[in-house]
């Protein structure tokens, strides 16, 4: 999920060959909306022994020692992080983790939060990494609220492992003539909190003329604007172009939405790691490069439909 103004404007064109193939996974899998008020729930992503795995000695001994990486993650974002129909964590940031597991010897846990929380959480050690489809910015490396421009907090590391831009998508049929971010003055957009699509949506509202501004309305997770634009309370909705192709391709059976315009703002998604774990960074990297030069990676991303956001290597605080 991409938050911050200070990204790229540079607009990326919307990739179809990758919603064409996210045909395929979304007839593999139904989505089912994970639930952001339970915190405690928890999902298992990857297991080896430490004694076979190669990069086990580069993790930090207390979680060497404990076999966990335990993993903030708002789970109702398909196809990055979902809920299957038999309420199993799935999606690209599971698969991804359960490979990089595979390196280190450790399961990464997957547990439940509002992506607006998960930084916090960080902070608190609730977490040991954050994996949210979570844009890499400045703002977020810095601790720095894109909004105010006010110092938050001490920031976070970031591991970039994807690249994604954003979409807007209405209902099927029925685009009301929106095709740029302009076009939705005198309009209303649903949104996920805490994204590049809400923060993009204020920008645009400031722009428009003639009296007219962009109603916004915000929510906890993606499927409740969805739902929202579903049944009517919204001209439009906005999510990075991953979450936003794979609900135009399995909402009603691909009868519910559709896209529009072009993808813009294309950045770095990272696995973000607090400042002072420098060690448990750098055995991240080490085991995303491992998936990446074995062929593991581009098999996952390939099988979500999506290699067109691979990565060539892993990155640390890529974002602008």
């Amino acid at each position: 999920m991409t938050a911050s103004s200070t990204r790229r404007s540079t607009a990326a064109r919307t990739r179809l060959a990758a919603v064409g193939s996210l045909a395929v996974a979304g007839a593999l899998l139904l989505t089912a909306c994970g639930d952001q008020t339970k915190d405690s729930d928890s999902e298992s992503s990857g297991s080896a022994s430490t004694s076979s795995a190669p990069l086990a000695d580069k993790l930090p001994k207390a979680i060497r020692d404990a076999g966990v990486i335990k993993v903030g993650s708002d789970i109702a974002y398909a196809p990055v992080e979902f809920k299957d129909s038999a309420g199993k964590t799935v999606g690209i940031d599971p698969d991804i983790a359960a490979a990089m597991g595979k390196q280190l010897g450790v399961t990464f846990k997957f547990e439940n939060g509002t992506f607006d929380t998960l930084i916090t959480g960080l902070r608190s050690n609730r977490y040991n990494i954050a994996m949210s489809a979570m844009t890499d910015t400045k703002d977020r490396q810095e601790g720095v609220d894109s909004d105010t421009g006010k110092k938050v907090g001490e920031g976070v590391d970031f591991l970039d492992y994807f690249t994604a831009g954003v979409s807007i998508y209405t209902k099927k049929g029925d685009d009301q003539g929106i095709k740029t971010w302009s076009d939705l003055c005198g309009k209303k957009i649903v949104v996920q909190r805490g994204t590049v699509s809400e923060d993009l949506a204020k920008s645009e509202a400031k722009k428009c003329t003639g009296g007219k501004t962009i109603a916004i309305e915000s929510f906890d997770n993606d499927q409740q604007a969805q739902t929202r634009l579903r049944g009517g309370g919204a001209d439009a909705g906005s999510s990075d172009f991953p979450v936003a192709a794979y609900a135009v391709k399995t909402s009603g059976g691909g009868n519910d939405f559709q896209l529009v315009g072009e993808q813009v703002e294309a950045a770095p998604y990272g696995i973000a790691v607090a400042k002072d774990q420098t060690e448990l960074r750098d055995a991240l990297k080490a085991a995303l490069d491992a998936i990446i030069a074995n062929g593991e990676y581009e098999k996952i991303i390939t099988k979500w439909g999506v290699a067109d956001g691979a990565v060539k290597e892993a990155t640390i605080n890529g974002g602008k």
